[in-house]
């Protein structure tokens, strides 16, 4: 699979401008979404190769969105990386059970996430 539309899902405008100038500077073509509600608007309209994940949202939080992405059989393939302020070892082993393939914290490292998109191609 070649990830090339990433679909970013974080309530923080400053994050999603950050995020979003790195990875289009990178060649990818990026969606943003501001709430749980939006991120699956975005994935029925335009299916992402991967979506960047907040945990700390208003609505659905990133942990019940990654969920409910990973267990609807039309999206299971749909890899998740979680990228959250949230750096405690329990919050990330929470992110991968509910189906996320990877985890970075903020404030994210450009390299560090650009190599984790990579290893998923």
């Amino acid at each position: 699979m070649s990830i090339r539309k990433i679909l970013i899902v974080d309530d923080s405008r400053t994050e999603l401008y950050f995020l979003s100038d790195l990875l289009n500077k990178n060649g990818y073509v990026v969606r943003t979404a501001e709430n749980g509600e939006q991120a699956l608007a975005a994935i029925e309209q335009e299916r992402p190769d991967l979506v960047l994940m907040d945990i700390v949202m208003p609505g659905l939080n990133g942990f019940q969105l990654t969920r409910q992405i990973t267990r609807n059989p039309a999206y299971r393939e749909l890899p998740i990386i979680v990228c959250t302020s949230k750096s405690q070892e329990t919050d990330k082993l929470w992110a991968m059970r509910q189906g996320a393939r990877d985890y970075v914290t903020k404030p994210v490292d450009p390299h560090d996430l650009l190599s984790k998109i990579m290893a998923l191609n």
